[in-house]
């Protein structure tokens, strides 16, 4: 099933990992030329994920929550970009948060209903309750976004929507949650900042590697 990892992905990545990634609207132009490259040969993506379980160094990266998986096919530490499959599960929500890095997505199956509050990492004291959506947005398939990693923001997705993102280099140590029903706000931290037993517990399995690639043939994404 699986074959021995091409190049093509990290030739295509190069375009995003020398950009200022505080600059949103270089994160489009960069992100969305990507998109486009990776959309016109599928076999860019193919190939990475054939051969992801001969990368360790990016397997142990995959994550898997009970409503969502991040596959990364792509990671430099020297840029701090980081390039993933997010599958969004049944039941996926957020509560309102930021992020620790800005970001460029684009959806590949499904869509998501995307509400945007705004910048309010300026004072942690927000109340999430009265925090106001500034903007609603549909994201259907073949529509992309870039989203400064100040910005606050909710995803409600279709149950096996699927998006690929480009995210940049993180540039805090944490970022911001707030819960609407409950009015809690509070600060999460990076996987930097995880023990041991965190990191494992949301690492994904082989298994479930291998379930989600063969998912994503059967939808027709690769």
């Amino acid at each position: 099933m699986y074959e021995t990892n091409t190049s093509d992905l990290d030739l295509a990545a190069a375009k995003v990992c020398g950009i200022d990634w505080n600059d949103i609207d270089e994160v489009e132009r960069a992100s969305f030329e990507f998109f486009e490259e990776v959309a016109a040969d599928p076999a860019i993506v193919r190939s990475r994920l054939w051969g992801l379980p001969n990368q360790p160094e990016l397997l142990t990266l995959c994550e898997h929550y009970d409503i969502l998986d991040k596959i990364v096919l792509f990671n430099d530490d020297d840029s701090g970009v980081r390039i993933r499959l997010h599958v969004f599960l049944p039941g996926y929500f957020d509560r309102p948060h930021n992020h620790r890095w800005s970001y460029a997505s684009r959806i590949l199956r499904g869509q998501y209903r995307h509400y945007l509050f705004g910048n309010a990492e300026v004072d942690d004291q927000i109340d999430p309750v009265k925090l106001p959506v500034l903007q609603v947005r549909e994201e259907p398939v073949g529509v992309g976004y870039a989203l400064h990693h100040t910005m606050v923001h909710a995803v409600v997705a279709e149950p096996f929507t699927v998006s690929l993102v480009v995210r940049g280099p993180a540039v805090k140590d944490r970022f911001l949650v707030g819960d609407r029903a409950t009015g809690e706000v509070w600060w999460q931290y990076g996987a930097g900042q995880e023990s041991p037993e965190e990191s494992f517990k949301k690492r994904m399995t082989p298994e479930r590697f291998q379930e989600l690639v063969v998912r994503l043939e059967e939808w027709g994404l690769f």
